[in-house]
């Protein structure tokens, strides 16, 4: 059936197919294309009667979940409207760079839920057509899955903005009308790209864009070099420690640790991103509070677009190399030793919690399942279960155990809040329940009191809505015990 094969939208916050084959296209071929119907900032289509809105919800670097399929997309719909994914043939995408800034050493690029949202994949890049247009042709897609995209000029800081420079969110490809169609003929889909994020006047006061920035007003933030991890790269880890860590009184105190993936969206906001999660700012609060113990927060920054291939336990994106196996034995071997060389850590699984979201999450749980005498917490938002990631399903359904304390969150809007993502958005939610069941009988026999599942009803795939729960993931996580101070 159509729907095991789903896509999820996750890889940001993000599950997601690399398109099949790109192929270059004569440029003669695409000026056969019927009269364009040019719509800015979104999209058109050359032979379409109708327009389907395009819409889909926002994405971290990484947003990572799966769209509907063709088949779905076109229930109660007119059977001449189809997504242009399902179509054999393929179809062609051509942009119109309003702004003028994309060039030979600048080209236009599509990040999608089909290439891992690599903003710079070879595979996914324009050429420039005499008409001072750009174009890509896509072969149908090995999944029906459909497309959600961002045009980029080769990376997050460069990605398309509208004609007021903010933020766009994730975009659909509109449907096509198959009746305009002769046999075999590729749909021309137009597209319209007002103006890039570099044209921002704070564009080049960026300060992340140099890795040892300061975080202004966060004190308790501090950086660490760690290398390795799959590439031959140096990293920063982004450390939190909590308020009076540095006070002669505490010198010898020692906090419990949570290891977090996508360290890059923890404590600081991020081009592409709905925010950060303010861990820092969160957990200090809860814990001047009292309602959680003082703890240390590890962010462990993601590879950029190698995300995919190592938060990747198993396969699941067409055409990226699961490396989950390699990430783990560098996060135990050469993340932890280091930290637990600087900073004053509680030993034990009790006092380690280890967590992520979307395909963080999916890596989270793979290490902690993986080693649950080291992580005895873990802490996943908006994991990906259904479509393509049945089979991350079936992966932690064979492991042995759990750890015994986790915390499952997932929102009720997981691919955004537009009518026709009503019945995925429905199925993201229910996962939580099949979640429930599995991780009460895996989570080393604890049972359901230490097993907290979270339905968001209006929770989307963002920091925003993660950054909104954390909150109730450290108390539940970090719950202080009593009588201590």
């Amino acid at each position: 059936m159509m729907n095991k094969w789903l896509l999820t939208f996750w890889l940001v916050a993000p599950l997601v197919v690399v398109g099949g084959l790109w192929m270059a296209v004569d440029r003669d071929a695409a000026k056969k294309s019927r009269r364009t119907m040019a719509m800015s900032g979104a999209a058109a289509i050359t032979t379409a009667k109708g327009i389907a809105a395009a819409a889909g919800s926002t994405a971290a670097t990484a947003s990572e979940t799966a769209s509907r399929t063709a088949s779905e997309a076109s229930t109660n719909a007119d059977p001449k409207m189809v997504q242009p994914e399902s179509l054999p043939q393929g179809f062609v995408v051509v942009v119109k760079d309003l702004s003028g800034l994309a060039t030979k050493d600048s080209p236009i690029y599509m990040a999608s839920s089909h290439n891992g949202w690599d903003p710079s994949d070879k595979r996914s890049k324009f050429e420039p057509r005499s008409d001072l247009r750009w174009q890509l042709v896509w072969e149908k897609p090995k999944i029906d899955a459909n497309v959600q995209y961002k045009l980029t000029r080769g990376n997050w800081d460069t990605t398309q903005v509208d004609e007021k420079l903010e933020d766009v969110p994730n975009q659909t490809l509109p449907m096509v009308d198959i009746s305009n169609l002769s046999a075999g003929e590729k749909p021309i889909i137009e597209l319209v790209v007002p103006k890039w994020q570099d044209q921002r006047p704070s564009a080049a006061a960026r300060p992340d864009l140099n890795p040892y920035f300061k975080i202004e007003g966060r004190p308790n933030i501090r950086r660490l070099q760690v290398a390795g991890g799959g590439a031959p790269v140096v990293r920063d880890l982004i450390v939190s420690v909590p308020p009076g860590y540095d006070d002669p009184a505490n010198a010898a105190r020692t906090y419990p640790v949570l290891y977090m993936q996508d360290g890059q969206n923890l404590f600081i906001d991020m081009p592409g991103t709905k925010g950060s999660w303010m861990a820092d700012t969160a957990a200090a609060d809860l814990i001047a509070k009292g309602e959680i113990e003082p703890l240390i927060i590890v962010g462990i920054p993601h590879l950029g677009k190698a995300r995919a291939t190592e938060y990747l336990p198993v396969p699941m994106i067409e055409g990226v190399e699961p490396r989950g196996a390699e990430y783990t034995s560098w996060l135990l071997s050469e993340v932890m030793p280091r930290i637990e060389r600087v900073f004053r850590i509680k030993s034990g699984p009790e006092n380690t919690a280890i967590g992520g979201a979307s395909l963080g999450a999916v890596i989270a749980l793979h290490i902690a399942s993986e080693r649950p005498d080291v992580f005895g917490k873990v802490l996943l938002e908006s994991m990906p279960l259904i479509g393509s990631a049945s089979g991350v399903m079936k992966h932690f359904e064979s492991r042995k155990s759990f750890p015994p304390v986790v915390y499952f969150a997932i929102g009720g809007q997981e691919l955004g809040t537009d009518p026709k993502n009503a019945e995925q958005n429905k199925k993201y939610a229910d996962s939580a329940a099949k979640f429930r069941t599995l991780a009460s009988t895996k989570a080393l026999d604890s049972g359901q009191k230490n097993v907290q599942i979270v339905v968001d009803n209006a929770g989307t795939h963002d920091e925003a809505a993660w950054a909104r729960r954390f909150p109730s993931a450290l108390r539940m996580l970090f719950v202080k015990p009593a009588g201590s101070k």
